[in-house]
């Protein structure tokens, strides 16, 4: 059964630093590329950022761009999304995603390209 938990979402102050996790279960990881999305009350969900299966490669939607960082572990099975200088424009649930691919070093950034969904974990910065 595949699953996809993501953690760590909380209330922040702006200018404060979050970590998230996403632990996957029931798919081998490494065939995967992953990625973090968010949808903000009212909003359409949006790309947040994408990491490739094997090589690293990385991109980041422009507004968080410098302040956000994604990362994998393919020994540990998880995602990760460390963000600082947070603002309350990032306050949102965040979703973490998955996307089989046989190229080692592809990203996705479209939502509707992703397989497999977590369920998401709220984070809210205040002013």
């Amino acid at each position: 059964q595949v699953q996809l938990v993501e953690s760590g979402g909380r209330l922040v102050q702006a200018g404060g630093s979050l970590r998230l996790s996403c632990a996957a279960s029931g798919f081998i990881f490494s065939n995967y590329a992953m990625g973090w999305f968010r949808q903000a009350p009212g909003k359409e969900r949006e790309f947040v950022a994408a990491i490739d299966r094997l090589d690293g490669n990385t991109a980041y939607v422009d507004f968080v761009k410098g302040r956000f960082t994604i990362s994998r572990d393919n020994v540990k099975n998880g995602v990760y999304l460390q963000m600082n200088n947070l603002k309350p424009e990032d306050t949102a649930v965040y979703y973490c995603a998955a996307r089989f691919t046989t190229y080692r070093a592809l990203y996705f950034e479209t939502e509707a390209l992703y397989d497999y969904w977590g369920q998401g974990t709220q984070v809210t910065v205040s002013s």
